[in-house]
């Protein structure tokens, strides 16, 4: 049978994305496709402007959201969301708002490896580098090291991240996510059935179990 193929729009900036990713994984767990399902990650810059280095979190999120209370009352209600999906927020170890450019090419790099599993640690670790152990995941050095860590070659992530490798790919796939109707993160496309929002498992696992209908049923034809 043909694997349902799914698409994952994110930022790493975004906690939901993370939030997200983990219901996918439990509603896979819960449909357990015959085939296992082929996943795409697209690139979306919630701050396509901020500056290379970034800014500070507490500076950027006073402005953005009118004062740090909201911010952290935004914050607090993540964290609980988070500790019922297995993730782990710990916001008061993070200082900086990124610029995720490069944390977006290095997926690229990742997924042109061919090795879903590798791609999909990858993916995950630098979440949690970000909102669980407040590393700057705006910076070369701390990408190389979370890749190497995923199996990745850490020379050559290296020479590809200081490189334009990869920087037309990702601007590419942020206009066309824009063009296909993406205003938010996360975004998901399941078969093509577009998915907003960090929905529950248990939704994702039904448009999940449709999608696998319809392709065991085309297979047959």
């Amino acid at each position: 049978m043909k694997p349902v193929e799914i698409q994952v729009t994110y930022d790493f900036i975004c906690p939901w994305c993370w939030i997200g990713h983990e219901h996918l994984k439990a509603a896979l767990k819960k449909t357990a496709l015959t085939t296992a399902p082929t996943i795409k990650y697209v690139p979306y810059e919630l701050n396509p402007n901020m500056p290379k280095d970034g800014s500070n979190r507490k500076v950027y999120r006073s402005a953005k959201f009118g004062s740090w209370a909201r911010s952290q009352a935004m914050d607090a209600d993540v964290t609980v969301a988070g500790k019922r999906a297995g993730v782990e927020f710990n916001y008061d170890r993070v200082e900086m708002t990124p610029n995720t450019r490069l944390a977006h090419r290095m997926m690229f790099f990742a997924e042109g490896r061919g090795d879903a599993r590798k791609t999909e640690t990858l993916f995950e670790a630098v979440f949690f580098a970000y909102f669980s152990e407040g590393q700057d995941i705006g910076k070369a050095d701390v990408l190389v090291a979370l890749a190497a860590k995923a199996g990745f070659d850490a020379e050559e992530v290296r020479a590809f991240l200081a490189s334009n490798a990869g920087e037309r790919e990702v601007v590419a796939a942020e206009l066309q996510a824009q063009v296909d109707g993406v205003r938010s993160v996360p975004t998901l496309r399941i078969a093509g059935t577009p998915i907003s929002g960090a929905q529950p498992a248990d939704v994702l696992a039904e448009v999940l179990r449709q999608a696998a209908t319809v392709e065991a049923a085309a297979s047959t034809v």
